[in-house]
This record gives structure tokens, C-alpha cells and sequence, in this order.
């Protein structure tokens, strides 16, 4: 088993603390999924919290999602505490960025990518809310590959060859290789997402638990800690 450190950040609203809680349920962690708006998630414990229904400090938990044990850190999506979120980001593997389908990229979201930048946090992309009406997933893409480049990959069908050839261009050397065999190794996928090359997306509804195992299968098949050396260092 390989340990892992995901955090996830958002724009305030976008369903941070709810797509929290449906991949602990879904990995089995929790029995229950709770709501902000009920009170009772698992990962909003203070009462201010509960009474605001906004997580204001990073909350902490563990699960397992195939070979990873992962230790999940929600953190706060309000403008007013980013320094909250911003003390987690040196010690994260990874990180999924959550953006509201109705709402798309808002000035938080841009602050927060660029902080993962700052911090070279490879990310993954999940795009919430998309039970709500007016959803387009091409629009969100457009807007996607606008704002933040053409690495952002839509990553809800990987048989495609439109998926082939959009995650072959984002590495010369995947690309080469995409040519000469016209295969995409798991290997190449994982290390161009490491070295952030490559943001995938995934898409679905936290609330209504629909997309969650999808992208919890794509964490963990293309989530993938560091690599260390064997002597220790520091």
C-alpha cells in the first residue's frame, strides 16, 4: 500500500465538504454521508461551522481507495480563510480542485489555482453540481482549457480516441510514443499528472452521489505519491 496526502479545495458553495463525505462513503470509511446544510457531516465538527454551514478550519481523514491508503484533508473554501487553506498546501501529494457546474470558474477558484501553482500541487479537476439544470459539459471544458490550458482533460471516457489524442499532446514524450504505438500507457498518464502536465477532469453530482466510484476509480489509478530515496533526508 502506497500513502497518498489529497487535499481539496474550492470556491466557496461548490460542494467541497459533500464530495468529501461521498468518497469516504464510498471507500467505505463512513456508514453515512452528511450534509452541510444538515449539520451532520463528518468533517465539519466545529459548531460554528455547523451553524455558519461553511467549513472554516482543515479537517482531517483516512481512507482506502484500491492500493492507496489515503489521508484526505477538506479545507476551507471562503476567501476569508485562505491562509487556512494555504498552510495545508506544502504537504499535500496531490489535490482535487472542486468547481460548480452552474457557477464555473469564479475568482476564488483562480486564486486557489494559483496557489497550486505556486506550490506545484499536481491536481485533479471534478466538476460538481452537474444534476443541476442548464448543465453543459462542453461549455464547462471550453471554459476549462480557456482559463487554465489545454492539460485540462476530460477524463469520463478513457476508450476514447478523442481522450487518446487530447492526453498524447500534453507530453513530447507521450506523444512519441502515442505515435509509434498508438497506445497511452497508465504509467505515462501517472507521471504527467505528477509533474502537471496533464489536470484530469471528471464530472458528476456529490449530493446525489452520481460520478463519485468513477472518480474514484480515476484517484486511484492516476493518483500517485512521490517518490523518495531510499537514504533519508530532510
Amino acid at each position: 500500500m502506497k500513502d497518498l496526502t489529497l487535499g481539496i479545495l474550492a470556491h466557496v458553495d461548490a460542494g467541497k465538504t459533500t464530495l468529501s463525505e461521498a468518497l469516504l462513503f464510498t471507500a467505505g470509511a463512513i456508514k453515512h454521508a452528511g450534509r452541510v446544510d444538515h449539520g451532520d457531516a463528518f468533517l465539519d465538527t466545529d459548531q460554528i461551522e455547523k451553524d455558519r454551514g461553511i467549513t472554516i478550519y482543515s479537517k482531517e481523514a483516512r481512507f482506502t481507495l484500491g492500493s492507496l491508503n489515503i489521508q484526505l484533508i477538506d479545507t476551507p473554501g471562503h476567501a476569508d480563510f485562505t491562509a487556512e487553506t494555504e498552510r495545508v498546501l506544502g504537504i499535500l501529494d496531490c489535490a482535487v480542485l472542486v468547481i460548480s457546474a452552474s457557477d464555473g470558474i469564479q475568482t476564488h477558484t483562480r486564486s486557489l489555482w494559483k496557489l497550486l501553482e505556486k506550490y506545484s500541487v499536481p491536481v485533479f479537476i471534478f466538476i460538481n453540481k452537474t444534476d443541476q439544470p442548464g448543465y453543459d459539459s462542453s461549455a464547462v471544458m471550453e471554459e476549462l482549457r480557456s482559463e487554465f490550458g489545454t492539460s485540462c482533460v476530460s477524463f469520463t471516457d478513457r476508450n476514447s480516441s478523442e481522450w487518446e489524442e487530447n492526453t498524447a499532446v500534453c507530453d513530447d514524450g507521450m506523444l512519441a510514443r502515442y505515435l509509434d504505438t498508438g497506445d497511452i500507457s497508465d504509467d505515462d498518464v501517472r507521471a504527467a499528472i505528477r509533474i502537471r502536465k496533464i489536470f484530469p477532469v471528471s464530472a458528476g453530482s456529490a449530493l446525489r452521489m452520481t460520478g463519485i466510484s468513477e472518480f474514484a476509480e480515476t484517484l486511484s489509478l492516476y493518483a500517485e505519491p512521490p517518490h523518495y530515496p531510499d537514504e533519508f533526508g530532510a
